[in-house]
């Protein structure tokens, strides 16, 4: 049985009483479920039981070696707690259709993954992580995802404030003392205490008070932890409907999902996932639509930086995008595809916001060579006819994702698509006498067979 701190046992049996605690307990002792969810843009064959609030969400009855799937490293699909899929129905149960969503704490990728899977095709999504470390994961899973429509920035939630009302959406997976991970990362358990619990809650509102100003009036709040008590969960909730200006919304569920509602107030609309009722690891939901005034959103002076046309128009037979793309150039000579209805807010968050890259990263500039970028070759535009494939198989895929040389058998020169199972992995620049591997060193698979 799990060894748990006599303070959360007490705290949890005010919640939930004596029996609930037991079971949550016999619980948090078992293993943890595995689950994954495909990617619909590079959808592959699935055998696993279906997680009921996602349609995208399996199941697995093993864990395999996830980082010695070359599927896995082509964003054909992601690995993703069950529980926190429930943000499908979150999305659903938006009652407007969001133009632009900020996903504030994003790292590693899972939410912001889902996000982009189900938010309709003229919705942007910025993806923000203030950590760099954590920014740049957060970076490479949503390059392998291949979405074009995808911001990403590095930057603290204050920040923001610079850009007044120019969200619809807000997502904040807040830090918390992450009680619904005890399961899943026994260092949460030695790391807790109720002193942490209070800090969280205090912290949680302070990021939600600091980005505020850029949520337009109502637009939607979705507030999530990974955590059990009322102090990060429901308090906070009551806290910033009362002092911010919010209301709970309705999230349309299940009986058979076993999810709870409040521990505090029935009128109160938020969602709890408890591993003693559902089969994921603890989570908690509510959205929220706010009801308080917002400065007017403000315009960014200058114009962007744009390629040549005549780099523009070499660079547009590199993509198959279904809407025209403005090629911006940014720092190091990166030259980055963003879709033109887009450009003005990109630029806007550009210059206000730290930002790791404005859609698509497509190519380097080098000297008089335009070299394309591993973001290219895994997003969803690249032309299937400027580069030729090279198929690769399973032994010849991993030492490709080990960022090793690779002897291949085509008589194509130049840059080529390295593929696996109809996926593509990212580029190889074949030179004849050898071929160049343009696999990122930094996404190098590391763990041997």
């Amino acid at each position: 049985m799990i060894h748990l701190p006599e303070a959360f046992i007490s705290q949890t049996k005010s919640l939930l009483g004596l029996e609930e605690t037991e079971a949550l307990i016999k619980a948090l002792s078992e293993e943890a479920p595995t689950s994954i969810r495909v990617n619909p843009n590079k959808a592959t064959a699935i055998s696993g039981e279906s997680v009921p609030w996602c349609e995208t969400g399996y199941y697995l009855s093993e864990r395999p070696s996830f980082t010695l799937d070359p599927l896995f490293h082509a964003g054909a699909y992601y690995v993703q707690e069950a529980s926190s899929m429930f943000l499908s129905q979150v999305i659903k149960a938006l009652p407007e259709e969001p133009r632009r969503v900020l996903d504030l704490c994003a790292a590693p990728g899972g939410k912001s993954t889902l996000w982009r899977a189900e938010l309709p095709e003229q919705t942007l999504l910025v993806a923000n992580e203030p950590i760099h470390r954590r920014a740049m994961i957060l970076a490479e899973n949503l390059a392998k995802w291949g979405h074009p429509d995808v911001i990403v920035t590095e930057d603290y939630p204050k920040s923001f404030s610079h850009l007044p009302g120019c969200f619809d959406v807000i997502a904040a997976d807040v830090p918390c003392s992450g009680e619904g991970m005890f399961r899943k990362d026994p260092g949460a358990i030695d790391e807790w205490s109720k002193e942490n619990v209070d800090f969280c809650a205090q912290r949680q509102f302070e990021i939600i008070s600091d980005v505020w100003p850029a949520l337009r009036e109502g637009g939607f709040l979705v507030y999530s932890t990974c955590t059990f008590n009322r102090a990060e969960n429901e308090d906070n909730i009551e806290r910033i409907c009362r002092e911010l200006g919010a209301e709970t919304l309705p999230i349309p569920i299940k009986e058979e999902w076993k999810i709870r509602g409040s521990l505090t107030k029935d009128s109160l609309h938020v969602y709890h996932f408890f591993p003693h009722c559902t089969r994921g690891e603890g989570i908690f939901f509510a959205l929220l639509r706010k009801t308080s005034a917002t400065a007017p959103e403000k315009k960014s002076k200058g114009r962007p930086e744009l390629v040549s046309q005549q780099l523009a128009r070499q660079l547009s037979a590199w993509v198959d995008a279904k809407e025209p793309l403005a090629f911006l150039l940014s720092d190091n000579n990166m030259v980055q595809g963003v879709k033109e209805d887009f450009l003005s807010i990109a630029w806007q968050i550009k210059k206000q916001i730290k930002t790791i890259r404005a859609g698509i990263n497509i190519a380097e500039i080098k000297g008089k060579k335009l070299i394309p970028q591993p973001d290219l070759a895994l997003s969803t535009i690249v032309s299937p006819e400027i580069f030729p494939k090279v198929v690769l198989n399973y032994e010849q895929a991993i030492a490709y994702l080990r960022h090793e040389a690779l002897n291949l058998d085509t008589t194509e020169r130049g840059y080529l698509l390295a593929t696996y199972e109809d996926r593509n992995l990212g580029f190889l620049n074949n030179l004849g006498s050898r071929a160049n591997n343009l696999y990122p060193s930094e996404w190098r698979i590391r763990k041997q067979c």
